[in-house]
């Protein structure tokens, strides 16, 4: 996938990172690095590799492991090694891998870390000018610092996340629905602090640790609606569909179809949109009305606007507002599942989805692509590594021969 022969840019080409973490949201943050050129070390317990390698449902979905969504998403582009990190060798071959590295990424406990011997202080003996990246539940400071997480926990639950997107009228709590939902995003976040430290690195010499949690992730991502809670102790919920709720614009929410599909209305500022809006919506005559026809009047009138709204839109069917509205001059989105966007031709238009060799030799496998674009260029990643995969390859990078391979291997230091 290159342009008239160009290569591609790879931003975060020549950076090594050293990645020590399971499961998704630190190792996507190392995923988000391979997109963007980094040479991604990702170091698995040569036995059982990482734990995640093992889970054979998903939401409720058998997985093939030769086909692992959960693998692929947050590994692709990187090198497998395989090294015990508890073994004293082991620890002498992380340590060879950190001398060479820019960046060391792990999620595992604090307690973990210093029994282990990777803990700042161990790989800044071997590296004083590594930059250290944790990804943890609640963050790396405070009474908590030692209680792990996931993001169902820390990202959903515990945020408060969860809470404003449960309709009060459930009388319970939704569950997350999507696996490693926040992980991705926190991902996101610390890959974005690493290339800000590395920045600071080349301007200052100076290398700084990083930090993002699940918790301030969620936080950040609903932080207006965090700081109106604050400032008011008070916070907005989500409605049951097919509710009107409380509106000052019946141009915002949600209406169903009459075949049970929903349409989304988003025109956040009516001003300059009413007429055309209500044209398109089967309401002309409502742009004539008093009531509605400019914005201070619709304000006042919402609920008897957004009702006269939802009727016209429950008249017809789905695909039929999903063609007619594409020519309305304001905001709105038809309320897709997560399968409908693979189809969808403005994702694919945009190189959201990028295919990589599969493990099982199979058909290529799709993944989604990080959300930041270089030069409109699309994205050249591989197939995420099987467990332990480069072990030898690298370790011989580094100079090591085959007589000190041969004795790790024996001793169960490395894979």
């Amino acid at each position: 996938m290159q342009r008239l022969g160009v290569a591609l840019i790879k931003v975060m080409q020549g950076i090594r990172v050293l990645e020590v973490a399971q499961f998704t949201f630190v190792p996507a943050a190392g995923a988000i690095l391979a997109d963007w050129g980094a040479d991604v070390i990702k170091v698995e317990h040569p036995v059982r590799g990482d734990t995640q390698r093992g889970f054979i449902n998903m939401g409720g979905f058998q997985l093939d492991p030769n086909r692992h969504p959960l693998i692929e998403h947050p590994n692709r582009g990187k090198r497998s090694v395989g090294i015990d990190v508890s073994t004293p060798g082991g620890q002498e071959v992380l340590y060879e891998i950190a001398k060479t590295a820019d960046v060391f990424l792990t999620n595992y406990m604090p307690q973990a870390r210093q029994k282990h011997k990777f803990d700042v202080e161990h790989i800044r003996a071997v590296n004083p000018n590594i930059i250290y990246a944790r990804g943890s539940a609640y963050g790396d400071k405070g009474p908590e610092r030692l209680v792990g997480g996931f993001d169902g926990t820390a990202f959903w639950t515990r945020s408060g996340v969860g809470h404003a997107l449960t309709p009060e009228e459930l009388g319970g709590a939704l569950s997350q629905g999507i696996p490693a939902f926040g992980d991705s995003i926190g991902g996101m976040n610390i890959a974005g602090g690493i290339s800000a430290a590395l920045f600071h690195r080349d301007r200052t010499g100076e290398a700084l640790e990083v930090d993002v949690s699940l918790l301030s992730t969620a936080w950040w991502a609903a932080g207006a609606s965090v700081t109106q809670g604050m400032e008011t102790g008070e916070t907005m919920r989500s409605v049951m569909p097919d509710s009107i709720g409380p509106t000052v614009n019946p141009f915002l929410g949600n209406y169903l179809t009459s075949d049970g599909g929903t349409i989304n209305l988003c025109i956040v500022s009516p001003t300059g949109y009413i007429r055309d809006a209500f044209e398109h919506l089967g309401l002309p005559e409502l742009a004539d009305d008093p009531r509605f026809s400019d914005v201070l009047p619709l304000i006042e009138n919402a609920e008897a606007a957004a009702e006269l709204i939802a009727e016209s839109i429950r008249s017809k069917p789905f695909e039929y507002w999903r063609q007619h509205l594409k020519t309305m001059k304001g905001q709105w989105a038809p309320f897709q599942s997560l399968v409908d966007l693979a189809t969808d031709d403005q994702a694919v238009a945009n190189d959201m989805i990028v295919e990589v060799e599969a493990t099982d030799g199979g058909k290529p496998f799709k993944v989604v692509r990080g959300p930041v674009q270089f030069n409109h260029e699309p994205l050249e990643t591989t197939r995420a590594p099987q467990a332990s995969e480069h072990t030898e390859i690298v370790l011989m990078e580094l100079g090591i021969d085959w007589d000190r391979i041969a004795e790790l291997k024996d001793s169960g230091a490395i894979a």
